[in-house]
C-alpha cells in the first residue's frame, strides 16, 4: 500500500519541484512592451495674438519649433538620453533670432545681452544653472556643464564665463547676440518709459510688462525613464541692476524628478520665483497624489493667476503625459508623444 501511495504522489511532487521560480518576475519587462518616451518645448508666452502675427512670421515660428522638437525626438527614439535631447533641442532655439534666448536675446537698459539658463536631471535631482553670462554662445550647455562638471549648482557673470572656457565651451564676442529687432524693442520700451514719466504715469504698463516673454525650454523623458528639463532666456527687455528672473532658479523656472515630472517655465519671472512654480507642480503630484494635468492647472490658473503672475509651463510626467498650461493669450509650443504624434501651437485656442 505504501508503495502504491508513493507512486501516486510522485508526479505531484515532481511538478512542484520543477516549477520555474517567479522571484523578481514583477520587475522583468514584457518582451512586447514598448519603451515610453516623449518631448515638449516652449518658446515663450505672452500677449501673442493671431491678428498681430504676419503669416510669414507664424510660419517661421512653426518651422523652427518643428525643427527643434524633431531633433530632440530623434535622439530619444534612437535610445539617446533625455539630457542630450534637452540640450540639443534648446540649442536649436538658442541659435535662432526668433526667441529671447542667446542669439535672439533682448537687451538690458545698458544695451547688453545678459543670459540665464538652467538644467536638471530627474534621476538623481542633480542640477546646474548660470546667470548673467555675456560671452557664451549656448548658455544651456554651460548650465549642463555646471551640473556635470562642477560641485556647484549656480554660477554667474565672469566666473561662469571662466568656467565655460575651462571646460571647452564656445566663447564668442558679445556682438554675436545683437539683432536689430531686439534693439528696436529696447528703444521702444525706453521711449515708452520716458513718456510715462513726463505724464506722471507710475502704474502697471502692459506694453512694458509684455517685454518679459520669449524664454525657451524643453522637457524630455527617455526610454530609460529619466526625465530632464532645461530653460534658457535673455531675460527682460530694459532690465536693470543685473536683474535675474526665474529661468536659472531651480524649482522656479526648471525642475525634474523621475518620481513625478519635469517642468520648464516661461513668463513673469518674479512671480514664478515667489510661487516656486516648477517645484510646486511636482510637490502637488508627490504629496497630494494628483496627476500632472490637475497639478499644472491648479498652479498656473489658480495660484499664479491670483498672485498676479502671467505665463505658462510645459511638462512631462514619469508616464509620458505631456502638458502645456498657460494663462496668457498664447505660448509658442510643440511636442511629440510616445506614438510619434507631433503637435505645434501658438495661440490659446
Amino acid at each position: 500500500m505504501r508503495v502504491f501511495l508513493a507512486l501516486l504522489l510522485l508526479p505531484l511532487f515532481w511538478a512542484c519541484t520543477s516549477t520555474p521560480s517567479t522571484e523578481g518576475a514583477k520587475n522583468t519587462p514584457k518582451k512586447d512592451s514598448i519603451p515610453t518616451f516623449a518631448i515638449v518645448i516652449h518658446g515663450g508666452a505672452g500677449t501673442i495674438l493671431k491678428e498681430n502675427m504676419p503669416d510669414s512670421l507664424e510660419a517661421a515660428y512653426k518651422a523652427k519649433l518643428k525643427e527643434a522638437v524633431t531633433k530632440g525626438y530623434a535622439i530619444l527614439k534612437n535610445g539617446g538620453s533625455s539630457l542630450d535631447a534637452v540640450e540639443q533641442t534648446i540649442k536649436v532655439m538658442e541659435d535662432s533670432p526668433l526667441f529671447n534666448s542667446a542669439k535672439g536675446a533682448v537687451f538690458t537698459a545698458e544695451g547688453k545681452n545678459e543670459l540665464d539658463a538652467s538644467f536638471m536631471e530627474g534621476k538623481n535631482l542633480n542640477a546646474g544653472a548660470v546667470a548673467g553670462v555675456t560671452t557664451v554662445k549656448n548658455p544651456i550647455s554651460l548650465a549642463r556643464a555646471v551640473m556635470e562638471q562642477s560641485e556647484h549648482v549656480m554660477l554667474s557673470g565672469k566666473g561662469a564665463e571662466e568656467f565655460a572656457a575651462s571646460v571647452g565651451l564656445e566663447i564668442i564676442d558679445p556682438s554675436y547676440f545683437y539683432t536689430k529687432k531686439r534693439m528696436q524693442s529696447l528703444l521702444k520700451v525706453q521711449e515708452r518709459e520716458k513718456q510715462n514719466k513726463v505724464s506722471g504715469v507710475n502704474t502697471y504698463d502692459p506694453y512694458i510688462q509684455n517685454t518679459k516673454y520669449g524664454t525657451v525650454g524643453c522637457v524630455a523623458l527617455d526610454q530609460n525613464g529619466t526625465i530632464a528639463a532645461g530653460t534658457s532666456t535673455g531675460g527682460m527687455t530694459n532690465k536693470r541692476w543685473n536683474r535675474i528672473g526665474d529661468s536659472p532658479i531651480i524649482g522656479a523656472g526648471t525642475y525634474a524628478n523621475n518620481a513625478t515630472c519635469g517642468i520648464s517655465s516661461t513668463g513673469w519671472g518674479e512671480y514664478f520665483i515667489r510661487g516656486v512654480v516648477a517645484h510646486d507642480i511636482s510637490a502637488m503630484m508627490e504629496y497630494k497624489g494628483v496627476g500632472i494635468e490637475e497639478a499644472s492647472k491648479t498652479v498656473i490658473q489658480d495660484k499664479l493667476t491670483k498672485m498676479g503672475g502671467t505665463g505658462g509651463v510645459i511638462g512631462i510626467d514619469h508616464l509620458g503625459t505631456i502638458i502645456t498650461e498657460f494663462n496668457t493669450a498664447g505660448m509658442f509650443r510643440a511636442s511629440i508623444d510616445a506614438n510619434g504624434n507631433l503637435t505645434i501651437g501658438i495661440y490659446k485656442n
